[in-house]
């Protein structure tokens, strides 16, 4: 031997302070092993050349790399670290390095084990050179394979859908490209039996010396569980957000300690008229710019009394929206949430409501209702008087009769007229129409040729002015179909109105003049219907009345004040 190679040989093998031992892959034979190795088996130096791998407790052709457990000479066992060294790897003859292992690093090992395994954790590992994924016993169980089977990226795309194995592929070749963890969650089905369960899963690229990647190493984890429960919670919120979106209800949170308000949804800003940009409003700013200064200690109240008693908040007052100004009403209603009992609350979790039109259509209501009564007592009032009237003048059954029906179907179809009309008023020309139609040879117009003229602009009448005047109306046109204009083929009626400035909503001047008809005599005796349109338009409508008995013609003229619309009677206001 070259003396030379002898000395380099007994620097790099037997004077090595690592194990060194020199193994016939073929026959398991060890053909030398250094110093250090003998050593640390409780061996003589040498005397382990030519005796089988056995005598230290591994098989033949099976020297696994890793941790391992050997038999030293006394029968003792010691923890080594085993590994091929590169040159001889694939060789008949190879040589393995072998060094003790830290009894604490050990330790550290059994616990990152069991951690993995309290977990829920596998470990996996891609080799590049080889397109195998190597499975740990957890790691087999979780997907569902067999321990110990050989599991390509060919085997595991079958468990996958389609797009799911494009988007893991493409992640794991970014994770190699840019050197950057591997992150993922994904659906497949278990290869045992089909059952679809969710993992995550998370690795990171191992290098060569030279920096190539060779693989990627990571850990596995079943999610199946926590991915339910996570897609229970989003359903959960989305019928929540349904909700809320349907009843036209704000979410808010308001920190307390920093006085710090979270508005989650959209409705939230649109019931305070404010952009998200603006940012939400926390109490102080509630209290001191939004809410109405006389609502202002009903909230306050609200909130001490809910805050004392641990109850729920609730709270209605009128706020100023930012957007237009204007006030609009809200119901507000929240718990306040604590860490524990006897604790202060952290927040304040809660729903707003814009009631502002249905305050409006329950004080409507409720004015309507008012008016109803009124109205009902009004009448009540009338029909007693027409009844008392009609029975006074009569000269018979039978003319009662037909007086009191006529008056009572003439005061019906002027509360049917109120009735139809959106704001509770009556058309003055409607009335008219309704009482003269039947003595018109046509239509009511206003040509002067016509038997009965119509002459006038659109006036409503509320109920108040509307009662009064359509049972004159009805007088009117009953005296006239008796002993009238109405009473002869060739008589004439002409009726004309207008509206001058006076009063809360103008004045209405009103005539009535009738021509062609018999010669007229002043009346000996105040009838029922001189009554009316003497006392009841003067008393009721305050006007003032005027009647003259010409021989060619009776006339009547009414100057009448027009009461303003009440708004609250307007629905669509």
């Amino acid at each position: 031997m070259d003396p030379a190679g002898g000395d380099l040989h007994r620097i790099l093998f037997h004077d090595a302070e690592i194990g060194l031992v020199v193994i016939e892959v073929a026959t398991d034979l060890i053909r030398d092993a250094n110093p250090f190795l003998c050593a640390l088996l409780g061996h003589a130096a040498g005397s382990l050349a030519g005796r089988s791998l056995s005598v230290v407790g591994e098989g033949a052709n099976s020297v696994p790399a890793g941790i391992r457990r050997w038999q030293r000479a006394d029968g003792s066992r010691i923890d080594v670290r085993v590994r091929v060294s590169d040159g001889t790897r694939g060789k008949a003859l190879q040589t393995l390095v072998v060094d003790a292992v830290d009894a604490d690093e050990l330790v550290r090992a059994e616990e990152n084990r069991a951690a993995l395994t309290a977990a829920g954790l596998g470990e996996w590992r891609l080799d590049f050179a080889k397109g195998l994924v190597t499975l740990s016993r957890r790691t087999a169980h979780i997907l569902g394979y067999p321990l110990g089977a050989a599991v390509t990226w060919a085997s595991l795309k079958k468990l996958l859908d389609p797009a799911e194995a494009v988007r893991i592929r493409a992640q794991v070749r970014a994770t190699v490209l840019d050197g950057r963890p591997l992150s993922l969650e994904c659906r497949l089905r278990r290869a045992v039996d089909g059952v679809e369960i969710s993992i995550g899963v998370r690795g990171q690229v191992i290098a060569a010396s030279a920096g190539r990647p060779t693989g990627v190493v990571g850990v596995i984890q079943d999610v199946t569980t926590r991915v339910q429960a996570r897609n229970a919670l989003r359903d959960g919120e989305q019928r929540l957000r349904i909700a809320t979106s349907l009843a036209a209800l704000g979410i808010f949170e308001w920190h307390m300690l920093d006085d710090h308000a979270i508005w989650e949804n959209e409705r939230m800003f649109a019931i305070f008229g404010r952009e998200a940009s603006d940012g939400a409003v926390g109490k102080r700013e509630f209290l001191e710019n939004v809410v109405h200064p006389d609502d202002r200690a009903g909230f306050r109240s609200a909130i001490l009394t809910a805050l004392k008693e641990d109850t729920t908040l609730q709270a209605t007052g009128r706020i100023r929206r930012k957007s237009d100004g204007a006030w609009r009403t809200i119901d507000l209603a929240g718990r306040f949430e604590r860490d524990a009992t006897n604790r202060l609350p952290r927040r304040l979790i809660g729903v707003v409501a814009d009631v502002t039109e249905r305050r409006v259509a329950e004080e409507r209501q409720t004015l309507l209702i008012r008016e109803l009564h009124h109205r009902v007592k009004n009448t009540l009032a009338t029909v007693q008087a027409i009844v008392g009237s009609t029975a006074r003048t009569a000269s018979s059954i039978e003319s009662f009769y037909e007086a009191f029906v006529g008056r009572i179907m003439s005061l019906a179809h002027t509360h049917s007229v109120l009735t139809e009309d959106t704001w509770q008023t009556a058309s003055l020309r409607t009335l008219l129409a309704n009482e003269l139609k039947p003595y018109a040879d046509g239509a009511l117009e206003e040509d002067t040729d016509a038997r009965i003229q119509l002459e006038g602009p659109p006036v409503d009448m509320s109920s108040e002015i509307a009662v009064p005047i359509g049972m004159a109306i009805h007088e009117l046109t009953t005296n006239a179909a008796k002993y009238g204009a109405l009473s002869t083929p060739e008589g004439r009626v002409a009726i004309t109105w207008s509206l001058e400035p006076g009063g809360p909503a103008g004045t209405l001047r009103f005539a009535w003049v009738e021509s062609r008809g018999p010669v007229v005599h002043p009346p000996t005796r105040q009838g029922f219907g001189s009554r009316l349109l003497q006392r009841v338009l003067t008393a009721q409508v305050r006007a003032e009345v005027a009647m003259t008995y010409a021989p060619d013609g009776f006339r009547l003229t009414m100057l009448a004040p027009l009461p303003e619309r009440n708004d609250a009677l307007n629905p669509l206001a």
